[in-house]
Order: structure tokens, then C-alpha cells, then sequence
């Protein structure tokens, strides 16, 4: 098969033994550096995306994908957007709800969101459940003014499974000494862990009904969806809005979390920014090398010269060889960092039981693994940058090569 010159020299180059070693050794650390960069940066963005999709999905086991509100005043025909939300093959699952805030008050007082659930359909929403460590989600039954609470908010009011809670919300009623917010007792029936901060500390459930009759509202504050892909979550619920008469202000997971959405992404984005210093180093020493073995190849330069070969065919010589180690170092990474990040846990485990620590223990992480998700995107973006970093690495030291005067070169020959 016909090869152009170029590339034949660049390819000798490139496995060609040299008269100087250590440009053999700038060259294989030019390859080391940039594998050493593609491998961690494919690992470290597979554990950062690990981590989003973990506390993502803790968070969304009991926050809707996306929100139907009615603007303004309750939603008075919830069964109807039910009806509604089920015809559409997009929704997995519907749910009602009333949320309020409220001051919780047991030994100690702690403030908290308030949210009134129709049990039987909760389920479709969320995974309450099977997240119970006391009690039983089961408890919840109209008239029987029982309350489950998250782990850390238990933890803060200082009760447990069968003590009660005062729940003052922010509705006022006359009374002989004037305006007394509203309060009702609660009895504690369940504890759940939903593994998520922001959740375990700050929500309890009651049943929808109970919740009702103490702000006494006739209709909900809105429906709950749950979707088969949650990006699509704001396109669904505003379908979904259109279809019921009055207005409706529609909102998704994204837009309810959007302060921890947005730091999560900014956080990954930084990180592969940062690592990506790693590849630059490896293209600055693969400059070093490409320029040491143009210095090297002065004489061999201007003899191709002499027999004919352009300026331009000099500079692709030099160019096919620093690409090519660029390409093997990538491919190396590429290889190092997907192996790396599919054996990760075995690796944690291995130092845990080498020096006999908990890296993560439970006692003070939620996440006591390191949870990955190696996204196309991520690899293939990663694999361009180190490419593109050794193709402009190349640039440099081939023109300079292509400027080597044939007579200059050989007269100390």
C-alpha cells in the first residue's frame, strides 16, 4: 500500500533506535504524562458524575421529577389532573399534595416543610416506603393524626416512635387574647431515612386529609409527577397543565434544586478544567522531546532537504511522529482510566483492608462508597482534549525543523 514519504520517515522515527537516550526518555515520559493525565481526568469525571447521579437520585426519592401548582388557590379537582397524568405514556406516576411550613415543637423545636400525602398513591411518587428504619409508612390513615419524621429532624426534636409533636403552621385563628397561630398534635408513627440532608432533616409527612382539616382547605396544593426520563420533566408538566382549565405555575427538579444542581455541575466542570493541567504537561514535555529531536535530526534534515523534500514535507516528518506518540499515550489513558474507574470499589476496598481504616464511614458520610458513572461524553471530550493538545504540541517544533538550512546543517558533517 503507497505511503507518502512523510509519514514512512515519521513512522521510522517514531520506533527508530536514537543516538541519544535521553530523548527516548523525554519521549516515553511525553507518552507516560499524557496517559498519566487522559486516565485520571476519565476516572475523576466518572466519580464526579457518580456522585451527582447519587445524590441526585437520594434526593428524587422523595422529591417529584416535576410539579403541577395551582396558581394561587388549591387545585380543586386534583382526580381530574390524575386522570390526565395517567394518559400520558411519559408519566410513571401521579400523586397529590399539601405542603406548608411549619415550627415542630417536641423537647426541642425545629423548623420544617409540612407535607399532607394520599398514602395509597404516594407510592407512585416516591419510594417512602421502603426508606422506614421505625414505624410503618402504613400509619398514615385519615383521622389518625400521626406524623413520620426524618431521621435527623427525630434527631434534632429529640422524639421518637409513639411521642408526640406539636405542628404550629403559619395560620392564624382568633382566640380571647388575639391572633394564636394554629397548632395540632402529632403523633410520632415512623421514622424514614431518605440517605439526603436536606430530606432527612427537614420534612415530615402526614396524611393529606389530616393536613385538610388543620389548615382547613378544601382542594391540594398541587400534583406530584413522577417520569420515565426526568429530563423531561418541565416539558411534561406544562403539557400536562395545559390540558386543566385555570392556570398553573409548573416547575421540575431542576428548577426545586437548582442552588445544589448548579454547584454539582460547576464543581465538575472546575475539577475537569484543573485536571486537564495534567494533559498540558504531558504536551509541554512532548514540545521538549519534539524539539531535542529536531536538534538531534539536523543532518538527517537537510540530507532530505538536498534530495528534495519541502519544507512542508520536513514538517509533516515531525508532526506524524509527535502525533502519533500523542495518540499512544491517549490510547493508553483511555485504556488505564476505564479499567481504573470499573475496578475503583475493588481498589477502596483494598486500601481500606490494607491499613485497616474506613475511608468513608457510615457514622459520617451519607455515601460510603465511591459511586461512578462513566459518561460517553465525558470520555470522548476528554480523548479530544489530549488529541488536540499533542497535535498543537507537534506545531512548534516541526516548523522549526521545516527552517533548517540544508547548508547550515551539514557543514560540520
Amino acid at each position: 500500500m503507497f505511503t507518502p514519504v512523510s509519514v514512512a520517515i515519521g513512522l521510522r522515527y517514531l520506533r527508530a533506535k536514537r543516538r541519544n537516550g535521553f530523548i527516548s526518555f523525554i519521549s516515553l515520559a511525553s507518552i507516560l504524562g499524557i496517559a498519566l493525565g487522559v486516565a485520571v481526568l476519565i476516572t475523576t469525571m466518572a466519580v464526579m458524575s457518580g456522585f451527582q447521579k447519587e445524590i441526585r437520585d437520594r434526593l428524587l426519592q422523595f422529591a417529584a421529577h416535576a410539579t403541577v401548582i395551582a396558581d394561587g388557590v388549591p387545585l380543586q379537582d386534583w382526580r381530574h389532573a390524575l386522570d390526565v397524568a395517567a394518559r400520558d405514556p411519559r408519566v410513571a406516576g401521579a400523586a397529590p399534595y399539601i405542603e406548608t411550613e411549619a415550627l415542630l415543637s417536641g423537647p426541642r423545636r425545629q423548623p420544617a416543610m409540612v407535607r399532607g400525602v394520599e398514602p395509597g398513591l404516594e407510592e407512585n411518587v416516591s419510594v417512602l416506603a421502603q426508606k422506614m428504619t421505625r414505624g410503618s409508612a402504613d400509619s398514615l390513615a385519615a383521622g389518625g393524626f400521626n406524623i413520620l419524621l426524618g431521621q435527623e429532624l427525630a434527631l434534632w426534636l429529640g422524639v421518637d416512635v409513639g411521642d408526640t409533636v406539636l405542628v404550629m403552621l403559619p395560620e392564624f385563628q382568633g382566640s380571647p387574647v388575639g391572633a394564636m397561630p394554629r397548632v395540632k398534635r402529632f403523633t410520632v408513627s415512623g421514622i424514614f431515612s431518605a440517605g439526603h440532608n436536606e430530606v432527612d432533616r427537614g420534612l415530615a409527612l402526614v396524611e393529606m386529609t389530616d393536613l385538610q382539616r388543620v389548615l382547613r382547605m378544601d382542594g391540594v396544593t398541587g400534583v406530584r409527577l413522577k417520569l420515565h426520563d426526568m429530563n423531561r420533566s418541565f416539558e411534561v408538566a406544562r403539557d400536562l397543565a395545559l390540558q386543566l382549565p385555570g392556570f398553573y405555575r409548573v416547575s421540575d427538579w431542576t428548577q426545586e434544586n437548582a442552588n445544589l444542581y448548579h454547584s454539582l455541575k460547576m464543581e465538575k466542570t472546575v475539577m475537569g478544567i484543573l485536571l486537564s493541567l495534567i494533559i498540558l504537561m504531558g504536551a509541554f514535555t512532548l514540545v521538549n522531546s519534539q524539539v531535542m529531536l529536531v536538534t538531534d535530526k539536523q543532518a538527517d534534515i537537510a540530507i532530505l532537504r538536498t534530495l528534495g523534500l519541502t519544507p512542508g514535507g520536513v514538517m509533516q516528518v515531525f508532526m506524524v511522529q509527535g502525533t502519533l506518540i500523542g495518540i499512544i499515550g491517549t490510547v493508553l489513558g483511555f485504556v488505564g482510566g476505564v479499567a481504573l474507574t470499573w475496578n475503583l470499589e475493588r481498589i477502596l476496598d483494598g486500601i481500606e483492608a490494607l491499613f485497616d481504616i474506613t475511608l468513608l464511614p457510615e457514622d459520617v458520610y451519607y455515601i460510603t462508597g465511591l459511586p461512578t458513572d462513566m459518561q460517553t461524553g465525558d470520555v470522548v471530550t476528554t480523548l479530544v482534549i489530549a488529541l488536540l493538545m499533542s497535535f498543537l504540541a507537534t506545531l512548534y517544533p516541526a516548523w522549526r525543523a521545516s527552517r533548517t538550512p540544508p547548508a547550515e546543517a551539514l557543514r560540520y558533517e
